[in-house]
Formats: C-alpha cells, structure tokens, sequence
C-alpha cells in the first residue's frame, strides 16, 4: 500500500516533469555509478520553480524558523524554499568553509570520515528546521545534519531531497526523521 506521500507525488502532474528534468550519466564519476544530474533541472525554470513549489506548498504554515541546506546543492534548493515560508537560511558546510566559530559533526563516508560544520549561534534551542539536499544515497550527510541540529536543540520536522537513491537504504540511517522526496530512484 502506498504511502500518503507517495500517492501525493503519484497524482502530481508536477513530478514526472521534474523527474524527467534530471539527467542521469552512467559511470560517473567513476564506473558503476549512475550519476543524478541536477543542472539539468536548474536548466529547466518550470521544472525548477515546480520543485521549488513543491516544497513550499508542503512546508508553509509548518512554523519552520530554520531551512538547513547541506554543502553544496542543499545551498541551490534552501534559500528559496527558505524565504518564501519565512525562515532563515542555516548553511551546513564541509570543514574550514565557515569564517566565524563552529559547531561540527563527524560521520563516516564509504572510505574514510567528514566533518559537517555550522556557525555558533545560527540556530537557537526549540527552532523547528528542515533540512534539505538534493539527494539522499547512504543518509550519511542527513544523519550528520540531524545529530548536529539536534545537538544543540533543535526540532527537526523533516528531511526534503529532490532525489533519492532507494537501492542504497539511506532512508534507514535517518531513524526516526520523516524524510520527503520528489523523486525516487532505485
């Protein structure tokens, strides 16, 4: 039986469009991955400003205060979704990105360990947030922004990716986050 979301994005005549708009190119960046090609999208403005819509129509009224994007295309899709449901903007950035004092969450990546980084002082506890990237593969980086925001207090209501890559099972590694996707592909 289908989720609630995923009938929603079934019956909306929006999402093959934006679906359609992604280019995906084999064997980069290296053999056997199947690159999800967002420039494509960004190319198309009435694919782009229905993704964008998509995610206002879902998050307004939700009394979000803080829009996390994740480094670097979480930055293309978070301010804009961002202002119109009225919240801030909050960048989460890979090491030595950010002038000012830091707050930073290690995670782990197929091989090796990053660090996700934020400003002090750019969320306050009891915010509620979105975070928000194009993609979701392994979770890794969600699972990063998550631990990080909560850290510190904050109420994640959800996670939005444009994309995500089921095979990979990030959606596993978000625990108890809901996480919401235009776009899902194996």
């Amino acid at each position: 039986m289908a989720s609630q979301d995923e009938q929603q994005q079934q019956q909306d005549p929006r999402i093959p469009k934006i679906s359609s708009a992604i280019r995906v190119i084999p064997n980069f960046p290296k053999p056997g991955i199947m690159f999800q090609d967002i420039t494509t999208l960004l190319l198309d403005t009435k694919a782009f400003s229905d993704t964008i819509d998509l995610f206002v129509e879902r998050y307004k009224g939700q009394n979000i205060s803080v829009v996390a994007g994740i480094e670097a295309r979480g930055f293309i899709f978070g301010p804009p979704i961002a202002l119109a449901i009225g919240a801030k903007f909050v960048p989460m950035r890979k090491p030595n990105k950010l002038p000012g004092e830091v707050i930073s969450e290690e995670y782990s990546l197929e091989y090796g360990k990053d660090k996700m980084e934020m400003h002090v002082g750019a969320v306050q506890a009891g915010e509620r947030a979105l975070i928000i990237d194009d993609l979701v593969a392994t979770g890794g980086t969600l699972s990063a922004a998550i631990r990080l925001l909560e850290r510190v207090g904050v109420h994640i209501v959800e996670c939005a990716c444009v994309i995500e890559l089921s095979g990979l099972k990030g959606r596993e590694r978000l625990g108890d986050t809901p996480l919401f996707v235009l776009v899902n592909s194996a």
